[in-house]
This record gives structure tokens, sequence and C-alpha cells, in this order.
């Protein structure tokens, strides 16, 4: 695919079964955005659970998540992304609908468990099936388009959840997580209908090492080590910020208003679903560390535009966080097509579900490591530290690119290989291809 396609070429190119995956994911994640910013106010506000409580449970999705990662790559493997998936959304739906009646924190708390389940198995398991369906450069292009798909579904449920949703009218909150609920649907009745045949499953070759589909092998590979270190300081630096750090920055020492936030993350969406597919279209055919490179540039940037705003409190400032919002956004439509594709291209495809666990248990880390630094360092006040931090792990994120670079064959960093390397999967090495028997 050349640099120059457009969205109709890529459409017209993408597989039936590819077309049926992507065209649900904004409906799908509608649902999800409904719900996703008024959680804790309705565990707190609706059902009188104290603030700490209701973080607490928040976390706790992202403690089970953690915990059942590892176990879902090696079930996608195992037995297919196609059930796994299955099994995760079905998670969510009960997860969903448990808490919309959700009375008593263990309720509360068992709904977490489904939730939880559902965003740690899910995620090696829908990217593997992502990868059962696409090659080469239209695989970087879906994961780009579907990260658009996935803000503008959220983006706009987050608009009809606000609009709907009053804290004096609990049943409201009730209709948005049976909304959130029935949005599952969806996929399920996808993955049981047009995609039931796409399995995501692969066997093993007659000559693999047995041992070599652990974690701990895969994890010797230096690739998937850097790959994953990437991942998770990109994370910790980046979205680990954006619901913690980045509003009590911004509130506390640029001193500007809740409105003003708010509408920073309505740029945000803005920006990956207008800039998306432009961006994928100028990244085709590049090196994506080199991407990688680009989206460390910005997010620099971006955050000594942030910085800025506490040397100038007020309406200044007001200006500063949208523009670091809006800077920040074009980075994130970098990151998003770039890591799991060469994460998916590196992996065999018996193994593909455990290298998607190892990314997606890195992201996890990240995101819960972010908000923990955050907070211990903008509650003493540190606030030039706490900038400072973020700008140096974002030229480290730049560092690893540049390491990656040098570990992985051309065709998985989304350019030709000139000279192919056949790699062991395990090992990393590459030696030079023989000539063909």
């Amino acid at each position: 695919m050349s640099s120059s396609v457009t969205l109709r070429q890529f459409w017209d190119q993408l597989s039936t079964e590819g077309r049926w995956l992507l065209s649900t994911v904004a409906v799908q994640t509608l649902g999800r955005g409904l719900t996703l910013p008024f959680t804790v106010i309705y565990l707190h506000e609706v059902r009188g659970f104290s603030l700490d409580l209701a973080g607490a449970l928040m976390a706790f999705i992202a403690v089970v998540a953690l915990v059942v990662t590892g176990p879902g790559g090696v079930l996608t493997d195992r037995i297919g992304a196609r059930r796994v998936l299955l099994a995760a959304t079905t998670c969510q739906l009960v997860g969903c609908t448990i808490l919309a009646f959700a009375t008593t924190p263990a309720l509360a708390a068992l709904a977490m468990v489904f939730l939880g389940i559902n965003f740690g198995m899910s995620w090696p398991a829908f990217n593997a099936l992502i990868a059962a369906v696409t090659t080469g450069e239209m695989r970087q292009q879906y994961f780009g388009i579907n990260f658009a798909l996935v803000n503008l579904g959220i983006g706009v449920g987050g608009v009809v959840g606000g609009i709907y949703a009053d804290v004096s009218q609990p049943h409201t909150f009730t209709v948005i997580f049976l909304g959130d609920a029935a949005s599952m649907l969806v996929p399920i009745g996808l993955l049981l209908g047009p995609l039931r045949h796409v399995t995501g499953h692969h066997q093993a070759p007659d000559d693999a090492d047995a041992s070599a589909g652990s974690y701990l092998e895969i994890l010797r590979n230096p690739a998937v080590i850097g790959v994953t270190a990437l991942t998770f300081i990109a994370v910790f630096v980046g979205y680990g910020q954006l619901e913690a750090g980045f509003p009590a920055y911004a509130r506390n020492v640029g001193e500007v208003s809740t409105g003003v936030i708010g509408f920073s993350f309505a740029i945000n969406t803005a920006v990956i679903v207008l800039l998306q597919f432009l961006v994928l279209r100028l990244i085709a055919g590049h090196r994506r560390t080199r991407v990688m490179l680009a989206m460390c540039g910005l997010w620099v940037l971006s955050y000594a535009v942030l910085g800025a705003t506490g040397l100038v409190p007020g309406p200044v400032a007001a200006v500063g966080v949208l523009t670091f919002m809006g800077l920040f956004a074009l980075g994130e439509t970098m990151m998003q097509p770039t890591i799991p594709a060469i994460t998916n291209d590196m992996a065999p495809d018996h193994l593909r579900g455990r290298y998607n666990a190892v990314n997606a248990g890195a992201f996890q880390a990240g995101a819960i490591g972010g908000p923990l630094f955050a907070g211990f360092v903008l509650d003493r006040g540190w606030s030039g530290a706490y900038v400072f931090v973020l700008g140096a792990g974002c030229a480290l994120i730049g560092v690893l690119a540049l390491v990656v670079e040098r570990l992985v064959p051309a065709s998985v960093n989304g350019v030709p290989d000139t000279h192919p390397l056949t790699a062991d999967p395990v090992t990393g090495e590459r030696a030079p291809q023989g000539p063909p028997a």
C-alpha cells in the first residue's frame, strides 16, 4: 500500500472480515463512552460510596486486568482469538449489568472483576484477530483507523451520557450502564455470525520448541524487551497522565477552569478523528521507529507548553492547555498505528496472543504507574520536576525507538527488507536467508 492510498481504496482492499470487524467499532465504543467519564460520579454521588472507595474500585479494574492479561494471551494462542474475545465481551456485558444495579460495595467490586477480565483479555485477543484479517501495511492502517473510531465512539458516547445522566435522577445512570451492556451485543453477534469462521488460531510448526512459547522465553528476545520498555515509558508519560496528572496540573498550577479541561478532551478526540487517516497516509512506507521519534518531538513540545502554563496562570494558561492537548493528540495518531503493528509483525502466528499480552501488560503497568507518579509529585508541589520528568521520559522513548530499530527486521519496521533475514522468535538472533530449495 502506497502512502497515497485513500480511505476508499483502504476499504476496497480490506477483506470482508476486516470490514465487519471495523464497521462495528464505533457502535461498540459508543456504549463505553456513555459510562467511562461518569463511573466515579455514579459510585460517589448516586450510590453514596466515599471518593476513596470509588477510586479504589476503579483501580481494581486495572489490577484484575493486569492479572488476567497473561492467561488471556495463552488462551488466545491455544483456543483462538475469537473465542477469547467472545468470552471477554460477555464479561463486559455482565459487569455493566451488575454495575447498573450495584447498591453495595460488594456488588460494585464484583462488577469490576468482570470489567477487568474484559479489559485484560480482550486486548491481546482483539489485536490478534486484527492481525488474522490484515497483513503488511494494511495492518498498520487498520490499527490507526480502529483507534480513530474508538475515540469517535467514546467521544460521542460521552456527550450523550453527559446530556442524559443526572445525579438527581439515579435511574438515568442505570440506563446508561445498561446501554453500555447492550452495546456489547453488537460484537457478540458479529463473532457468532459473520466472523464465526475467523478463529485467529494457528497451530505451532512441527519443528517448534515446546518451551519456546513461555513468557520467559519470549522476553528473552531483545526486540520484545525493547518494544515492551518503549510501550511502558510511552504510556507512563502519555496516557498515564491524561486522566490524572494533566487535569491536576492544569487546575492547580495553571489555574484553568474545569470547563477548559473538559473542552481540551473534546479537542483530543477531534484531532484524532479528523487527522488520523491523514497521518496514516504520511507515515506509510516510513520506518515505524522514526515515526515514534516524530511523536517524541510533539510530546516534548506539548509538555513544554503545559509547563509554561504554570508561569502564566489564568486565561493565557487556558490557551496553553488547549494547545497542549492538540499537540499531544497528534502524537497519539503516530503512536497507535506503530507499536501494535511492530508487535504483531514481530510475533510468530502461533504466539501472537502472548506477544500482544506482553505489550498489553506493559501498557497497563504504565497506566497504573503514571497516575501514582503524578499524584506523589504534584501533591508535594513539585510542578517543575513533574514537567521535567515527563520531558525526559519522552526523550527516553526516542532512545528506545532507535534501539528497537536495530533489533527488528526492516519489514517489521514498516519498510521493505532489502536484505531478508530470518529471525528466531525466541532469541531474536537473525541470519541471512539461504537460497530457496
